[in-house]
């Protein structure tokens, strides 16, 4: 009987271990709260809402102006992408810039 307890306990605690590392995994990639403001040079007032960590979003005809009113930092690309693009500038949370008159962004990522 104490053999059966001991293996069972050691395979509860592995099991557990598991799903602990699963969770803590996906927790990371979570969506940013709040949300990222920005006016394209096409002159439109643009939202990306609840934007997920990780991820890159491309800036529709690039930005001329950009509010970060998320809980994460957003990184601003010159290219349309994260991947071989200058960084334009990082945006801490609640914090705006303005790109008029310089390199207009064409992408940003969260986290």
């Amino acid at each position: 009987m104490y053999y059966t307890c001991t293996r069972l306990s050691r395979v509860a605690v592995t099991v557990g271990a598991a799903l602990v590392l699963v969770t803590g995994l996906s927790a990371s990639a979570q969506a940013a709260t709040g949300q990222f403001d920005y006016a394209s040079a096409n002159g439109e007032e643009l939202t990306i809402d609840a934007p997920d960590n990780g991820e890159c979003y491309l800036l529709v005809a690039g930005a001329l102006r950009a509010d970060n009113d998320t809980d994460t930092r957003a990184t601003i690309y010159e290219g349309p992408g994260d991947r071989d693009s200058p960084v334009v500038g990082t945006l801490q949370p609640s914090m705006a810039r303005s790109f008029e008159g310089g390199t207009i962004p064409r992408s940003v990522k969260f986290g």
